[in-house]
């Protein structure tokens, strides 16, 4: 689906999240829920590894994508076509069920004198997907942090995924995989750079 780009509320980075201990708690009023026994030898350790876990699986809410997508370059020696990094594996999780989302990006944009380290873009993925998300709204995120920064000609997203929501829960599809797009600029007026932009995707 081609997602319409749009603003977002901000993460909330002030002193209102709880604490280690709070978090520590939470997990084992879930094991608890769960019917099991969060005192017992196995357990006993479990909630500090899920905190400690869960800092790393939302590291995105510690990040800003302007921070890292500050720095651009403007020798180019004149080129002014496409820049395509794809196949960008990242893992994310849904935020109706906390469940994860595995699937890969595909980022291009079209220059307008400047150009982006190419692991920006990739790192650029890693803020969006290590949050709650939906793919819509990722896909959306992405192409709106490289537009809004870099000021190109155009953008382009595109992110295949499998949603475990799907396949673990609910209806229990296995492989059945998740296709989003946004395309802002000439990818959006130009049908001939959208076929291109896909084309290349596709291209092994």
């Amino acid at each position: 689906m081609d997602a319409i780009v749009k603003n977002f509320p901000q993460p909330n980075r002030d002193s209102d999240r709880p604490s280690q201990q709070e978090a520590e708690e939470a997990v084992r009023v879930l094991l608890r829920w769960a019917g099991d026994d969060p005192t017992r030898e196995g357990l006993i350790e479990t909630p500090a590894r899920v905190a400690k876990a869960y800092r790393e699986l939302f590291a995105g809410y510690d990040m800003a994508p302007e921070d890292v997508l500050g720095r651009t370059f403007e020798e180019v020696a004149g080129y002014d076509d496409m820049v395509l990094v794809k196949d960008i594996p990242f893992y994310s999780h849904c935020e109706h069920h906390m469940v994860p989302i595995i699937g890969k990006a595909h980022v291009a944009y079209m220059p307008d004198g400047r150009v982006l380290g190419l692991s920006k873009i990739a790192r650029v993925v890693e803020i969006y997907g290590r949050r709650l998300q939906t793919q819509e709204t990722m896909t959306a995120q992405i192409a709106r942090a490289i537009d809004d920064t870099l000021q190109p000609r155009g953008v382009a997203v595109m992110i295949e995924a499998e949603h475990m929501c799907m396949a673990m829960r609910g209806v229990q599809k296995q492989g059945s995989t998740t296709l989003t797009t946004t395309f802002t600029g000439t990818f959006k007026t130009e049908p001939a750079d959208q076929a291109r932009f896909m084309n290349m995707v596709r291209s092994r």
